[in-house]
């Protein structure tokens, strides 16, 4: 397996195992970062996977950076793909279009296509989470229909409203948190991806799969009030073999 370790700054080295995006490459990141896992190294406080490589911060008055190289270099030799989990898929319920979805439309008539084709195409796949970024629990997901792939808006917003879900190019994701951003934004969901006093904070985690699954404004309505009360269950289900995308 090709791979090369590099500082990233003082206290991390960063592993990249290639250069572009694919989920065979992405499996190789999660097959590492279980390893460091299930065998923790003495000085490491983190490990933070991204699409085709690992970062892994350290304490440098615990650990030498050389010797957690050689740590590294052993795991990359001895890591095996097939030590990793089947990974599971999170129903995110999703009530497309109106106030909820202000760009639906907009992406309707520049892909040519309905707003119910569109949201048949958007919520069709199960989306591989290929990181978490910009934003705590901002999922970065593969497998978007390229015939709804859309520009970024040319002024984006200032405030995007938690739950909110966009196109961007290829790229779809989730807003977890109320904050600025350019995405087209085509829906909402009303389930808290994001929470800080809920352990795990983030409900998913890279590696696994998003499925959205679409719902009427009076089902948004409904667990929106159960989210509130504490009393809606989160959906997940074990991804079948050869059922990624």
């Amino acid at each position: 397996m090709g791979f090369c370790i590099k500082p990233a700054g003082d206290s991390a080295l960063l592993v990249q195992l290639g250069n572009k995006i694919s989920p065979e490459l992405n499996a190789k990141v999660r097959a590492l970062n279980v390893a460091l896992q299930h065998n923790p190294i003495e000085g490491v406080i983190e490990t933070v996977p991204a699409y085709c490589s690992l970062l892994v911060c350290f304490d440098p008055l615990k650990l030498e950076p050389a010797t957690l190289e050689k740590h590294l270099e052993r795991a990359m030799e001895t890591t095996c793909e097939g030590n990793i989990s089947q990974p599971s898929v999170t129903v995110i319920p999703v009530c497309y279009g109106g106030d909820l979805g202000p760009d639906l439309e907009f992406v309707s008539a520049y892909c040519k296509l309905d707003p119910e084709e569109v949201i048949a195409l958007h919520s069709a796949p199960n989306y591989l989470i290929y990181m978490l970024g910009f934003t705590p629990g901002f999922p970065y997901l593969g497998g978007m229909n390229p015939r709804i792939a859309t520009p970024r808006l040319e002024n984006p917003r200032t405030k995007i409203p938690a739950g909110s879900v966009g196109i961007a190019g290829e790229q779809t994701g989730i807003y977890p948190i109320e904050s600025p951003g350019g995405w087209r934004i085509i829906g909402r969901t009303p389930i808290e991806v994001y929470d800080p006093f809920r352990d795990p904070p983030v409900l998913f985690s890279a590696g696994n799969y998003l499925r959205f699954q679409p719902i009427t404004l009076g089902e948004y309505k409904r667990i929106e009030m159960q989210v509130k009360l504490g009393t809606y269950e989160v959906q997940t289900y074990q991804l079948e073999e050869g059922g990624q995308f």
